[in-house]
Order: C-alpha cells, then sequence, then structure tokens
C-alpha cells in the first residue's frame, strides 16, 4: 500500500476529496496521518472521523523549526508528503530525505500569483485586480524555494467578467481535486520521471 501524510493548515476540503476517492477505491493509497500546522484546523476533525492519526505542531510554537518537527513525527513512514493548504514553510532534513517526494497544491497557474505571501483568497483576489483572463492551480513538487519546485500537473480556467474572488476561490478549488488526484494517482504508480527541474507523467 502507497503510505501518504498529509498536511494542513485549514478546512481540509483536498483531504477529505482523497479520502472520498481512497474509500471508493480510484486509488490504491493509505492516509497514515494528518499534521495541523493549525490547532484550530477544520480538517482535523476530518481525518479523526476517519480514524487517521492527527498531530498538531502549532506554527507560533516551533515557526521557521517547523519541518523538523515533521520530519520527527513521519521519520521514513510515509512514501509520499502532500501539502494541502499547509501555509508553514518546510526547511531542513525533511526536504532532503523526501526530495521528489512532497507535492504542493497551488491555487493559480506557477508561475504567477505565487510565491511568499500568496495563499488563499489572497490569490483570487490578485488574480482579478491583474486582469488576466485565465487562471487555474498548480500541483508541483516541493524545494528549498517556495513554490518553484517541478511542476507536475496544471489545470487552467477561464475568468468570468464581473467575478469575485470568492467564486473563483470554489471553481478553482474543484480544478484543485482533480490536479491532486491525478497527481497521487501518477507518483503512486511510479509513473513520474524527472529531467532536471521538469516532472514529466509516463
Amino acid at each position: 500500500m502507497f503510505r501518504i501524510a498529509f498536511l494542513i493548515s485549514g478546512s481540509g476540503t483536498n483531504l477529505q476529496y482523497i479520502i472520498d476517492k481512497i474509500n471508493q477505491g480510484e486509488i490504491n493509497c493509505s492516509i497514515e496521518m494528518v499534521i495541523s500546522d493549525n490547532p484550530l484546523a477544520k480538517g482535523i476533525e476530518r481525518a479523526k472521523k476517519q480514524g487517521i492519526p492527527c498531530y498538531v505542531l502549532d506554527k507560533k510554537i516551533y515557526g521557521e523549526n517547523i519541518g523538523d518537527e515533521v520530519f520527527k513525527i513521519i521519520g521514513d513512514k510515509v512514501d509520499l508528503i502532500v501539502l494541502g493548504g499547509f501555509l508553514s514553510i518546510l526547511k531542513g532534513q525533511l526536504l532532503k530525505r523526501y526530495k521528489n517526494k512532497i507535492i504542493n497544491i497551488h491555487p493559480s497557474l506557477i508561475p504567477s500569483f505565487c510565491g511568499k505571501g500568496m495563499y488563499g483568497i489572497k490569490v483570487h483576489q490578485a488574480v482579478i485586480d491583474s486582469g488576466v483572463k485565465v487562471t487555474g492551480c498548480t500541483v508541483h513538487f516541493v524545494n528549498e524555494e517556495i513554490d518553484r519546485g517541478a511542476i507536475l500537473i496544471q489545470r487552467a480556467l477561464y475568468i468570468n467578467p464581473e467575478e469575485k474572488a470568492e467564486t473563483l476561490q470554489r471553481r478553482v478549488l474543484k480544478e484543485e481535486h482533480l490536479c491532486l488526484l491525478e497527481a497521487i494517482k501518477s507518483i503512486s504508480e511510479n509513473r513520474v520521471e524527472f529531467n532536471h527541474n521538469k516532472a514529466t507523467i509516463c
């Protein structure tokens, strides 16, 4: 069984989608643990309802050292780390041990509207304010540079005239679910190849 650790900070909607797909037999994986940097994250309750072990590492306490604390919990227990709305920056030994085995879902078409401070509704508001006509989401591998790891999958959608950030966020979230499912499935089936900083699904 392909083992996953899921890291969250908020509602855990991407987590719930993957839980549902595992339960429906669409992917042959197990979520071994959920780790949150926010004690109030609603995603914790989603995990507990499924009997998934949960850990809380309050970012207010651990700050920049949170990656080391995550590594202490995960060790060698999983095959893939999934960041589903996880807002803390990971550093240290974790990135070395899990090189090309950590993925993040970002609510824009990287390299646009990403980087430090670009998360949640802020991304969608920036997209609308810019006047671009197309947005989407990106699953990429995590490395030492924020939102600069190899891009694995992107899904795009057109922005409606007079669209608000809130409606755009909901539409992009649906694409995030599909992106994340495809990414986890392709990685779990060993169908991803790397060439320098480029990732390809075979």
